[in-house]
Formats: C-alpha cells, sequence, structure tokens
C-alpha cells in the first residue's frame, strides 16, 4: 500500500507515519506539508490512500479532495481535522472522501480507519459519528454559513483568514472576477458587509483555528 501523509504540522506526520508503518501491507510512505506540494505528489504517484489535513497552506484538504476525485482513480482519502463541526465532515464526504478523523483520537483509530478504508469501507471517527448520524446534509442548518455551497464555503474560509481575492484566485485557479462573485454572493447569504465580520463569525463558529 502507498500512502501520502499531508500535514503542515510535523510533529502530527511523524506521529502519523509511526502507526503507519506498523502495517504489515505498507510499501511506500511519503510526506506533504502544505496543498500545493500535496498535489504535485499526489500528480506524479497513484497512491493507495492519502491522509489529508483538512485546513494546509497552500491548497485546503477539501480543494484536494475535489482534485483526486476528479482524476478519477482509485486513491481513497482520509481527512484529519481539529474542527469540531460536524459541518466539515459533511462536506468531505460529499465531496469523495473515505473517512474523517478528529485529530483528537486520530492515533487511537488510524490503524483501524486505514484497514477499514482498505478494504473499501468508509470510517467516521467516533467524536463525529453521532453528529453525523443526526445531521441532513440535504438540509440547511441552523448556521448561516450552511447556506453555502462547497465553493463558496472555501472562499469564504479563506477570506476570513485574511487571504486577498488575487491570493484566493491563485490557490484555487480561478479568476479574481470569480473569486468577486463568490465573494458577493457569500457577503449576501450571511448578510454580511465585510471581510473581517466573516472572520469574527468564523472564529465564533470554530471554523478556523
Amino acid at each position: 500500500m502507498k500512502i501520502l501523509i499531508a500535514d503542515d504540522h510535523a510533529i502530527v506526520r511523524e506521529g502519523v507515519k509511526q502507526i503507519v508503518r506498523t502495517l504489515p501491507e505498507m510499501t511506500l510512505i511519503d510526506e506533504a506539508s502544505e496543498g500545493n506540494e500535496a498535489l504535485m505528489m499526489i500528480n506524479k504517484t497513484d497512491y493507495d490512500l492519502v491522509i489529508l489535513d483538512i485546513s494546509m497552506p497552500g491548497l485546503s484538504g477539501l480543494d484536494l479532495l475535489q482534485r483526486i476525485r476528479l482524476k478519477k482513480n482509485n486513491t481513497r482519502v482520509l481527512m484529519l481535522s481539529f474542527h469540531p463541526q460536524e459541518h466539515y465532515a459533511i462536506r468531505a464526504f460529499k465531496l469523495g472522501a473515505s473517512g474523517y478523523l478528529s485529530k483528537d483520537s486520530a492515533f487511537e483509530e488510524l490503524a483501524i480507519a486505514i484497514r477499514k478504508i482498505a478494504a473499501g469501507g468508509k470510517y467516521i471517527s467516533s467524536a463525529f459519528a453521532e453528529k453525523i448520524f443526526f445531521a441532513n446534509p440535504e438540509q440547511g442548518g441552523d448556521n448561516l454559513h450552511d447556506s453555502l455551497s462547497d465553493r463558496e464555503f472555501q472562499v469564504m474560509i479563506m477570506l476570513a483568514k485574511g487571504k486577498t481575492v488575487m491570493e484566493i484566485a491563485s490557490e484555487i485557479f480561478i479568476s479574481d472576477k470569480t473569486v468577486s462573485t463568490y465573494r458577493s454572493r457569500i457577503m449576501e447569504k450571511m448578510n454580511m458587509k465585510k471581510n473581517a465580520d466573516l472572520t469574527l463569525y468564523a472564529i465564533k463558529n470554530n471554523l478556523i483555528e
């Protein structure tokens, strides 16, 4: 089994790597510390599994997940996240993830998750299982961000982190004009007027670290 570990925290990568090495079927373990580096490695190697941090510099985990799905290969993706929001897990599964783990429980559940995913199944961290079970991804929730599309949500998070329109356009390979259009839709849907409002909202709702 060929695995890529993509996470911007060296300590997390090392911890994951130590667990992955215990699996007898392992043949290759690669590492990436940011989204663009991970994408280049994914384009060069057909990994059986990508263990992917949902929040990284460069391309986000959700955007990378979309790119992997567009390749239409057999690569499976296990998402890691500090975010307590089930909202992220729901979006990840809708985009084609095979598993979603909270970093708080990753080291206890990682080997089990990898084996289940390798066998063709899906895995959800116990920290999110109950929330996902009772959530309906087809309906909007009580939060303003539930009304956003996946791309709008991605742009909203990047704006909330302080990225400019030009930086966002460069990172997710769309035009400045398109980013500005997304920004206008986001502000309208969430009834906000400036980026600072998005930042405060994202912090309050645990959408950014």
